[in-house]
């Protein structure tokens, strides 16, 4: 279950970072891609009394960029800028993820679900 989880947290956090790359097209640098493939996916494994598995942006892997750091950018990216410029497509990748996950409710549903479908009685 917490790979599935994991998984639908992984998978939009990707579709943000499309999103953030088809949105809009830079005039004044040249992308390396390298935000675009920075989603990492660690599957569950057992963690103190249960289990844990972790979604996140691998801004430290991102260092092919002049005058920022990857974690500028994973940030940038999150206040809607792209390259730290304001422009007309503005994705908050990180918080819309979350949005879109966890604070929807989504996870939790799913989990819910999960439970019930393996005879586990689940009181919403």
């Amino acid at each position: 279950m917490v790979d599935t989880l994991a998984e639908r947290v992984y998978e939009t956090l990707n579709y943000y970072l499309q999103d953030y790359y088809t949105g809009w097209t830079p005039s004044s640098y040249r992308r390396t891609q390298d935000f675009l493939h920075s989603a990492v996916k660690v599957d569950a494994h057992p963690y103190k009394d249960g289990v844990k598995a972790s979604v996140y942006i691998d801004y430290e892997s991102m260092d092919n960029y002049v005058n920022a750091t990857g974690f500028q950018v994973a940030a940038w990216a999150n206040q809607g800028k792209h390259g730290g410029l304001s422009v007309s497509h503005e994705p908050h990748v990180w918080d819309d993820t979350v949005n879109e996950t966890l604070n929807n409710g989504t996870l939790l549903k799913m989990a819910i679900q999960y439970l019930k479908s393996n005879g586990i009685s689940v009181r919403n």
